[in-house]
């Protein structure tokens, strides 16, 4: 939350004040840029992956995500014509599931911090004979898009590994259109309830993220609770 980074400050007025902020000092990267690492090392497995083990880790039924992959797009209401983007991408088959929900007419922008993926990423759509696949390659602070390029980011088990949440979200609202949509899917992060491992590598929980969009220039629209261990839920930016 804005607290965590201004401790000392009144968070009520650094609610006030963030539209005066930008003109002051010439962006919200001058505020941002200022944030540290809630999560040191949480991507070092992504520097340099093994694309066919995640592809076994990540493209199984028993992972609930890939289980409800089909509802989860259906959730995000995708339309032809459409530019969104898939944020934390890896092995790509939301990209993909994305493509082809959005059409030739819109584009599908596959983020990852890792290479490799999005070497991987470009031989699935190739093969598959989708021409509105982007790969992008992401920065720990940054999404790296075009201002107001895209209608929709998508967010899969992927927050909790925003070591700088705050510059993430400013260059995600950046990067999406007035009105335009922020979908995130977690893990939820209950103590007593939760698996061990969740607790552990999860940063925090639900109502925390809410809070984070929030402050960052979102507000809470639809909350879709059809996973058992996972949210899904709809921002729009403000």
């Amino acid at each position: 939350m804005i607290s965590d980074i201004f401790p000392r400050v009144n968070r009520f007025k650094i609610a006030i004040g963030l539209t005066l902020i930008p003109m002051m000092l010439g962006g919200w990267g001058s505020v941002w840029g200022q944030e540290k690492s809630l999560k040191p090392g949480i991507n070092k497995s992504f520097q340099n992956p093994d694309v066919d083990a995640f592809i076994r880790r990540f493209e199984i039924e028993s992972r609930e995500v890939y289980h409800n992959r089909d509802a989860i797009v259906n959730a995000m209401d995708l339309s032809p014509g459409m530019d969104a983007a898939d944020i934390g991408a890896g092995t790509g088959f939301f990209s993909l599931l994305m493509a082809e929900k959005t059409g030739p007419e819109g584009t599908i922008f596959a983020v990852d911090i890792a290479q490799k993926f999005l070497d991987h990423i470009d031989r699935s759509s190739s093969q598959a004979g989708l021409k509105n696949i982007k790969t992008v390659l992401g920065k720990e602070r940054s999404v790296n898009l075009p201002h107001e390029s895209i209608d929709l980011a998508y967010i899969c088990d992927t927050y909790h590994h925003f070591e700088y949440p705050f510059s993430m979200l400013e260059s995600i609202h950046n990067a999406l259109r007035p009105g335009g949509r922020l979908v995130i899917v977690d893990f939820e992060r209950v103590k007593g309830i939760s698996e061990t491992w969740v607790l552990g590598h999860v940063r925090v929980g639900k109502g925390t993220v809410t809070d984070e969009v929030k402050d960052s220039g979102f507000e809470l629209v639809k909350e879709d609770p059809f996973m058992e261990e996972q949210y899904f839920l709809v921002f729009r930016k403000r």
